[in-house]
């Protein structure tokens, strides 16, 4: 990745490297190519648009798009296409994964039992963790996402459901999952987990910060497994610090694949995972399927499936 296509016959043009290419390199590597699919770590900004206006498509493997310039793609009458729908459910997995992970320490459980520092059951263990069911979920971002996670949450495991969002659900969504739409600063306050499934935006960049941890539960939980720009990292640590809040999971960070070091010095209560939330085999097979479909479609001039709106 990225792989570039060009000409009626679609030929197509891999780079089988894990590290990404800087703006200069991508530029040269776009040019004369009509359409790329790329990957989230590809930064497709204004300079390499600019010196790419021969783009027709930009097939982008993940539902975010915040590594394109949208602006200057459209100006330049370039299509945008994403991987919605296929990675809903596995990302829903791995953020009820991430909630249980931290909720009872798992990963420190399995570090005592491997280092032979258990000894003996006892009543009150060093590693007591906390229930989830019946507890209050807060939900930032009611996307396709937060909708699974929400159905896990209410129907699996009993609990109370507040979100926040730019839009209500249908009031069949909302009563079914007996959810209720609060503001930011409500959900906070009230919710005993905290999970963020909301796009990056300028308006959502660092939307929790120092003000958001000191307005949490003590014994609140974050999960994040959608973009690590939404949280300030730097803030968290320090509310991780000084037990503003019980713990934190985190599959997603603002400046990958480097973790913030204070976040990585904090070893209890906390779970980091790589960038993960999709990553099966079914999962990532379709979205590089569906990636290369929606290219060779704009391309050969025919619409396709999974446009990002204008």
């Amino acid at each position: 990745m990225p792989a570039a296509f060009a000409g009626s016959s679609v030929e197509v043009d891999v780079r089988n490297a894990d590290e990404p290419l800087g703006a200069g390199e991508l530029a040269t590597r776009l040019a004369g190519y009509q359409g790329v699919v790329c990957q989230l770590t590809d930064r497709l900004d204004e300079s390499v648009l600019d010196a790419n206006p021969q783009l027709e498509v930009i097939s982008n493997v993940a539902v975010g798009v915040d590594n394109i310039d949208l602006p200057v793609a459209r100006r330049l009458g370039i299509t945008v296409t994403n991987t919605p729908d296929v990675l809903t459910e596995t990302t829903a997995d791995l953020t009820f994964a991430l909630m249980l992970a931290v909720a009872r320490r798992l990963p420190e459980a399995d570090d005592f039992v491997r280092s032979g520092s258990w000894t003996a059951w006892k009543l009150s263990p060093s590693l007591m963790g906390v229930d989830l069911h019946g507890k209050t979920l807060g939900l930032f971002g009611m996307g396709r996402i937060g909708r699974a996670v929400a159905r896990r949450a209410v129907h699996g495991f009993g609990m109370r459901l507040l979100y926040a969002s730019r839009s209500p659900l249908p009031a069949e969504q909302e009563r079914d999952l007996g959810a209720t739409r609060v503001d930011l600063d409500q959900l906070l306050s009230a919710a005993d987990v905290v999970s963020l499934h909301a796009a990056l935006t300028p308006e959502t960049r660092h939307v929790l910060g120092a003000a958001q941890f000191a307005a949490m539960k003590p014994s609140a939980i974050l999960v994040n497994t959608a973009r690590g720009a939404l949280v300030d990292e730097s803030a968290l640590a320090e509310a991780l610090d000084d037990g503003q809040i019980w713990g934190a999971a985190l599959d997603v960070f603002e400046h990958e694949p480097d973790v913030h070091p204070r976040l990585l010095a904090v070893r209890e209560r906390v779970v980091l995972a790589p960038h993960v939330g999709s990553a099966t085999l079914d999962t990532r097979r379709r979205m590089a399927d569906i990636a290369a479909r929606d290219a060779r479609a704009v391309l050969e001039g025919r619409a396709p499936a999974h446009p990002v709106p204008a």
